[in-house]
């Protein structure tokens, strides 16, 4: 079994003012997220990465630097995966070459494939390497869903070891019925982690441990522990975070509000690429008072 820990973080791009990565504050984010949020693994270039908005150049930079600089301390996963199943072999194959311990391939998004082209996508993705391969199901954003079945067909894939699920606590549910031993689901929504984790999902792949990160171990370790009534409670403390950072009070796109918040606490200037913009004063002001 391939284990990349409980809660891993999907780690932002910080930019500087001239709209580039910003080196010295990605460093120090993450030893922050090692250190002090306690982060077991850390996906680079992922949507919370700004992903869409980043060149490949851009990206295998992230993860040559990543890799570097955790030193082992974490493991590093490669956001590799885009709606062109090609570019995809191509960039987990770059990604290979630098030391990355996985890829996270997300379901093709705009296209709209059906179940078998989905399957396909991703079988012939991992046949291209032999990095663990973790799949990402985010209908909110990709349109289409994996399904069920298609996830269960693709887990019995050896380097396919994991799914980052944002469909349903209903397919969490399912899938952990029926995976082979070995295949973990991760929850891909803070506010459904302690739920996907009673349903028997291994961790979360997480936004908010970017700012809670040491309290939502916390609650990890409380269920895990058989303390469900404590576990509970730091989960409702958390909760008014987990969705906060994404609704302030409107709708804000990720990672605009987690930026922002890391800004204050000085790793990089908060800026997002368009066509996000970062919050506006008054989200600002929404954002302040989930910290006080």
């Amino acid at each position: 079994m391939v284990d990349f820990g409980r809660l891993m973080t999907a780690m932002i791009t910080p930019f500087n003012e001239q709209d580039e990565i910003d080196w010295d504050a990605t460093a120090r984010l993450i030893d922050y997220l090692i250190d002090e949020q306690k982060s077991e693994s850390l996906v680079v270039c992922g949507t919370t990465g700004e992903s869409p908005t980043l060149s490949d150049e851009e990206k295998l930079q992230m993860f040559e630097f990543a890799v570097k600089h955790a030193a082992g301390r974490c493991k590093i996963i490669a956001g590799t995966g885009s709606n062109e199943t090609r570019h995809s072999i191509h960039l987990t194959r770059e990604a290979s070459k630098l030391g990355i311990d996985g890829v996270l391939i997300v379901v093709p998004y705009y296209n709209k494939p059906n179940q078998a082209g989905i399957y396909t996508h991703f079988k012939v993705i991992a046949e291209a390497t032999d990095l663990p391969v973790i799949m990402y199901n985010v209908p909110g954003r990709t349109i289409t869903s994996m399904s069920v079945a298609t996830t269960l067909k693709l887990a019995e894939i050896p380097n396919i070891v994991g799914t980052k699920e944002c469909a349903s606590l209903e397919q969490v549910t399912q899938i952990v019925a029926h995976a082979p031993e070995g295949f973990l689901v991760y929850s891909g929504d803070d506010s459904s982690g302690l739920p996907a984790l009673a349903v028997g999902a291994h961790g979360i792949i997480s936004v908010a441990s970017h700012v809670v990160g040491t309290e939502m171990t916390d609650m990890i370790e409380a269920y895990l522990a058989g303390r469900p009534v404590e576990a509970a409670k730091l989960n409702q403390k958390l909760f008014p975070i987990f969705k906060g950072l994404f609704e302030s009070p409107e709708p804000l796109p990720n990672p605009s509000a987690v930026k922002y918040e890391l800004s204050k606490r000085g790793f990089g200037n908060g800026n997002v690429r368009l066509p996000l913009l970062p919050p506006t004063e008054q989200e600002q002001q929404f954002i302040d008072q989930l910290f006080v």
